[in-house]
């Protein structure tokens, strides 16, 4: 049977794109050699510098985040280095897993994916490197397989507050343009993000934004780099230029995501997820169900991660919503597979769209077989309608 009424995306990315961002990648290809290339790439530099919060040049890959992970790897480090790293989720182990076949030697701090790196384990771990072996650790900003966002202005404090010399580097993929975030302020060395998630474009655009400290670790680096190389990109954005093809169209799309997000203005975006996370909960919490994040202040803005009760698939759950209603949650990820489901509240998305989407997560449950309270839907309402 063909559903009527639009898909309900419901992942944590990548989250719908808006029409005005369509049509602007839809625009006729240009000269990527030209004058209005120039321009082009020339606003969203700089656009994307104020979106992380840094006074210096953002480099622009045509590559998911994923490029972008590598490209802070090996633009900063040497094949041997040691390297701390903080099991927060999927995405943090995978980060741990490149950083191996790049011939660099992590140590992980291990996680019970329902909370965020701790400052303090951090701080344990950088006091007994008295050798200064660690050369950068590697944070997860908010995982997206768990809906834990970790608390970097703590960490930074941490790190600091031992004299350790290691670089800090942050993952934004999942939070970058829709929950504060401010690469200057907390001193992250480099930042990674892509464009899929509160960018509200599709895939196929990645970022680094990079701190004063990890530019000359930068030229210390001996990693084999070419597609990912800082200076190449840094030397011909300062000409509005690339070093090689760029996505040319999804750039249009990027100018035209920045223009929405500065008209919307980043302090109500940041409050705007933050409610959107508190009514999501609300309804969960009222459902009888347990969310999967379990520090009060590292729930995540983006994304709610929910734990099924015993003798549930998260999976068949999710089956069954698609079917009945066209509406997509994201998976439960590795270890977490048939046991959590996991609600995107991020990006293009309106207190309506919010309010149906919990709607059908309810019926879902109702129809899967899950007791469910009725009321939390109601819930849910009761802070979507107080902005």
């Amino acid at each position: 049977m063909t559903n009527s009424g639009r898909h309900f995306l419901q992942i944590p990315g990548p989250s719908n794109v808006p029409d005005s961002v369509l049509h602007a990648i839809s625009m006729p290809t240009i000269d990527h050699r030209g004058p209005d290339f120039k321009e082009l790439f020339s606003h969203v530099l700089t656009g994307m510098a104020d979106i992380f919060g840094t006074a210096n040049q953002v480099v622009i890959y045509p590559a998911t985040g994923t490029g972008a992970w590598e490209a802070a790897l090996v633009n900063t480090l040497n094949s041997g280095d040691e390297i701390l790293c903080c099991e927060t989720g999927h995405f943090s182990s995978l980060w741990k897993a490149m950083a191996e076949k790049w011939g660099l030697k992590p140590t992980m701090i291990t996680g019970d994916w329902r909370t965020g790196a701790d400052p303090e384990k951090i701080r344990e771990a950088l006091e007994a490197d008295s050798d200064h072996r660690f050369k950068a650790i590697c944070v997860v900003h908010n995982e997206t397989s768990t809906g834990v966002t970790s608390r970097i202005p703590e960490i930074r404090k941490a790190i600091d507050e031992t004299g350790h010399p290691a670089l800090l580097l942050v993952d934004t993929i999942s939070s970058l343009g829709s929950v504060d975030y401010r690469h200057d302020e907390w001193g992250v060395d480099v930042t990674v993000s892509g464009s899929q998630k509160g960018l509200m474009l599709p895939p196929g655009l990645s970022f680094n934004a990079i701190s004063d400290k990890a530019l000359a670790a930068h030229q210390q680096s001996t990693l084999p780099k070419s597609v990912w190389n800082w200076t190449e990109m840094l030397e011909s954005g300062k000409n509005g230029m690339t070093p090689y093809t760029p996505s040319t169209n999804i750039l249009y799309g990027l100018k035209e995501s920045l223009r929405i997000l500065n008209e919307e203005g980043l302090d109500n975006v940041f409050a705007r997820h933050i409610r959107f996370g508190k009514a999501t909960r609300a309804a969960v919490e009222a459902w009888g169900l347990e969310v999967l994040c379990t520090n009060e202040n590292e729930h995540s803005p983006v994304l709610t991660a929910v734990v099924m009760p015993e003798g549930h698939d998260a999976d068949e759950l999710r089956a069954i919503i698609l079917e009945k209603f066209n509406m997509s949650l994201g998976a439960g990820l590795s270890k977490l597979k048939g046991r959590v489901f996991r609600i995107g509240h991020l990006g293009d998305l309106s207190d309506l769209t919010l309010a149906g989407t919990l709607a059908g997560v309810q019926m879902g449950l109702q129809l899967s077989g899950v007791k469910v309270d009725p009321g939390g839907l109601d819930a849910a309402l009761d802070i979507l309608k107080h902005k």
